[in-house]
């Protein structure tokens, strides 16, 4: 990997990167990370004796977010990641990698006296984990350096760490000193997509397209905002509901979301020819509609056999993690389930940016989904108190989708055909 030489914003957040925190935080592909990285590096080569720590949400995304990098940067002579061994040889140093995606976590670090340690995606952290660690880089002249994506106004990284900053380098490349007597030893990095000098034109208005509303604003103009309003804002039936399939080149999944009491819903997805994603068909029982419960054995007849009836063959059966006791059923029917991936908002923001570049489409056959998709909002609540959670109203239909998109991500992410130009706000 070839790293251009820092300029502008990029070079002056390196050499001010000298508190016990320093945290860059903005747009995506802002370059926040290499600067980062960069910092990390030098501080690495000249930071005292003493054990270092890495840590991302999950050991998965720290390697596929900064270790791999890193290793393209360097060569695998000068960074090694010990699979399984939970350690990263970087520069002549040994580092330990942990994960960090829910309160247990903290348990990884505790005792730790660290010297120097870097956090990647720190806003999908729990607070537990970074407040912990701030506590364990207690060796004499210790320092930590991490990036992050904007989230919630609310979000305890932003009003307990960011806000109280005692030098931050804003948005407009304003440098901002706090006389605030409290103020943490942070120094703070904003960024946006125009500090980023080796981005092009068409590649920014590409990525721009690709989010609306509150990614839009997250994501490309790096603001901290509230989740608010309905959560698919550039669903539009006129512009994603067609009365006819293109001939289908993968049957992707049936993603299921499992009701007893609430409903059941099936969605069956697939990849056109033209190069998007169709919501093709869907299955769903209703006990409060229709005559009561069905069984998990029953369940399962049914659906294989609307499967069936249908005559596609699925990649993937995607199912609905807490249901433990029909994935069991369906084992015993001879049927291979996968579980679904529920990371919430990022199926979220997968679904959102496929509606918004026009690469997912739903037949008009599927009448509770474009139903339910109109109504799928944020929870204010919530949001209130920094999450971002949607209501969990009708949501049966809306939640298969996020299963099965964001499930198959791997397959269908470089299939699809360019990003359609983005509708008028």
């Amino acid at each position: 990997m070839k790293v251009n030489p820092l300029v502008g914003k990029q070079k002056q957040s390196v050499q001010l990167a000298t508190a016990r925190l320093n945290i860059w935080e903005g747009s995506v592909r802002s370059s926040k990370t290499i600067c980062s990285l960069l910092k990390w590096m030098r501080f690495v080569r000249t930071a005292p004796d003493g054990p270092l720590l890495m840590t991302g949400k999950t050991e998965r995304t720290l390697k596929r977010n900064i270790i791999d990098p890193l290793t393209e940067m360097l060569g695998e002579k000068r960074c090694k990641h010990v699979v399984g061994a939970g350690e990263l040889h970087l520069l002549g140093r040994t580092i330990y990698t942990a994960g960090a995606h829910d309160e247990g976590s903290v348990d990884k670090i505790r005792g730790l006296s660290l010297v120097g340690a870097y956090g990647d995606e720190l806003s999908t952290m729990p607070e537990s984990f970074f407040r912990m660690l701030t506590t364990r880089l207690s060796i004499p002249g210790a320092q930590f350096f991490g990036s992050s994506n904007p989230d919630g106004p609310q979000h305890w990284l932003k009003t307990d760490f960011l806000d109280r900053a005692r030098l931050h380098l804003d948005i407009d490349g304003q440098l901002q000193h706090s006389d605030d007597p409290d103020a943490l030893n942070l120094n703070r990095f904003s960024f946006q997509l125009r500090d980023n000098p080796n981005l092009t034109d068409e590649y920014i208005d590409a990525v721009s397209s690709e989010h609306t509303g509150l990614y839009y604003r997250r994501l490309i103009l790096g603001e901290w905002c509230l989740a608010e309003g309905v959560v698919y804002e550039s669903w539009d039936p006129a512009r994603h509901v067609v009365d006819q399939l293109p001939p289908i080149a993968q049957w992707l999944c049936i993603a299921l979301d499992y009701g007893t009491t609430n409903p059941f819903h099936a969605l069956a997805i697939g990849l056109g020819t033209d190069g998007r994603l169709y919501v093709g068909h869907e299955w769903r029982w209703d006990s409060k509609r229709m005559r009561g419960s069905l069984t998990d054995a029953e369940y399962s007849e049914r659906v294989r056999a609307w499967v069936n009836g249908l005559g596609i063959a699925p990649s993937y059966w995607i199912v609905d993690p807490s249901a433990k006791s029909y994935r069991v059923q369906m084992h015993r029917d001879g049927v291979t389930s996968t579980l679904a991936d529920n990371e919430v908002v990022d199926g979220i923001r997968d679904v959102a940016s496929l509606f918004a570049t026009g690469r997912l489409l739903v037949h008009a056959g599927c009448k509770w989904l474009i139903k339910e998709i109109p109504g799928y909002a944020w929870d204010p609540d919530a949001s209130e108190k920094g999450e971002d959670k949607p209501i969990k109203l009708n949501d049966h239909g809306v939640d298969a989708l996020r299963y099965g998109i964001r499930t198959t991500r791997n397959i269908w992410s470089s299939l699809l055909a360019p990003p359609q130009a983005k509708e008028a706000a």
